[in-house]
């Protein structure tokens, strides 16, 4: 495996951080405290070709193999200090347009990845419930054939992009009343279809510009060209966008530990205590230099998924290794961070407590840290 950028990943490295760093974090502070989601953002990220990385050429996108926009993602994770904002593309492009790129009809393709693809509507991915986060078999929404579709009911909470969604996509167990088993199903449930209702924004800790909420099916009739993929091809559709996302949205997470260590260096190097920069001090030279190692290895393990997907080979284990390791050194990361500037560190005129609460979530979303353990020792056969 080598994963050395080639020219063309380097030149796309290079013009996506400098993308971000120029065009995505103006304000910034304002929509935080705010809790603003950035549209105008979004839809020049569209333009650039962000959200069109790895869906083909025939549905507006470029294309891209996994690895590349692992890199691309990486990029943007390190010129754009939003972290919603990176949060909520990520969450579109892997859980909602890759499974319409894997699973979906040339109807729904065409009808969704277009519009998706160029930022005019948004998607949101509803399988969490109230009552059942982890433990998907524990859904409690439901699918009714009816004459021409099916009839939904349930609530899905902690849906990303959910209050300002142009679409769901949507998992409930199909009853169909014949004595055959329950089937996990997705569908994609537009906003203003009778009885499907997308809540206000949940406020939360951190990733503030990226908004959270409910998507409620209330006797909410959907035809059958709604649906995506076969009948009880749910739990496939869900461990497939959950694998490409712990892959790529991660990758922002290593591009902001880059940042960070960057702002960090930077900072002990100008900070003076004793008379000399705190730089010279070990405690605090050895902390950057943790970060540099978590770096170089979380990339490795990000590379090294996106390499075996590209060979088309199963990446569960390596995907669940990648998510658990990334996520909880950039925690780490972010803490280390805080305590080397102090005081200030603390303050909100430094940006590193807001970069500390958005760590935070990254050991929650996409399967928690228990989750991720349980997948490694399951596929070690414990």
């Amino acid at each position: 495996m080598d994963f050395t950028h080639t020219p063309e990943q380097r030149e796309l490295y290079a013009a996506i951080r400098d993308f971000a760093r120029d065009e995505l974090n103006h304000d910034l502070e304002a929509r935080d405290h705010a809790g603003t989601f950035p549209r105008e953002l979004w839809r020049r990220c569209a333009e650039f070709g962000l959200l069109g990385l790895p869906v083909p050429a025939a549905y507006g996108g470029q294309g891209q193999d996994l690895l590349t926009t692992t890199i691309a993602m990486e990029a943007l994770g390190h010129g754009c200090r939003d972290n919603g904002l990176v949060f909520s593309l990520n969450a579109q492009m892997w859980a909602v347009q890759m499974p319409l790129v894997h699973y979906g009809s040339e109807e729904q393709k065409r009808a969704w990845l277009p519009k998706l693809v160029a930022g005019e509507a948004i998607g949101a991915h509803a399988i969490t419930e109230p009552g059942a986060g982890s433990d998907v078999f524990s859904l409690a929404a439901r699918a009714e054939p009816v004459a021409g579709g099916y009839r939904l009911n349930g609530r899905k909470t902690f849906s990303t992009n959910a209050p300002i969604a142009d679409v769901a996509l949507a998992f409930a167990y199909l009853e169909r009343g014949d004595g055959r088993p329950r089937a996990l199903t997705a569908f994609l449930v537009p906003r203003g279809t009778p009885g499907v209702t997308f809540s206000e924004p949940i406020p939360k800790m951190g990733l503030r510009t990226s908004p959270m909420g409910d998507v409620v099916l209330e006797d909410c009739v959907v035809p059958e060209s709604a649906r995506l993929g076969p009948e009880g091809a749910g739990m496939r559709i869900f461990n497939s966008a959950m694998e490409w996302e712990r892959a790529c949205i991660f990758a922002g997470h290593l591009g902001a530990m880059q940042r960070l260590m960057e702002d960090c260096i930077a900072y002990a190097k100008q900070r003076r205590q004793f008379g000399q920069p705190i730089a010279k001090f070990e405690s605090v030279a050895g902390r950057i230099a943790d970060m540099k190692v978590a770096i170089d290895a979380g990339r490795f393990l990000l590379y090294r998924v996106g390499w075996l997907a590209g060979q088309g080979r199963n990446a569960v284990l390596e995907a669940a290794v990648a998510k658990l390791f990334v996520s909880e050194t950039h925690v780490k990361a972010a803490l280390d961070a805080l305590q080397l500037h102090g005081g200030y560190g603390y303050t909100k005129e430094y940006p590193i407590e807001r970069e500390v609460r958005d760590a935070l979530s990254g050991t929650l979303y996409s399967g928690t840290s228990e989750m991720q353990r349980r997948i490694i020792a399951r596929c070690l056969g414990l």
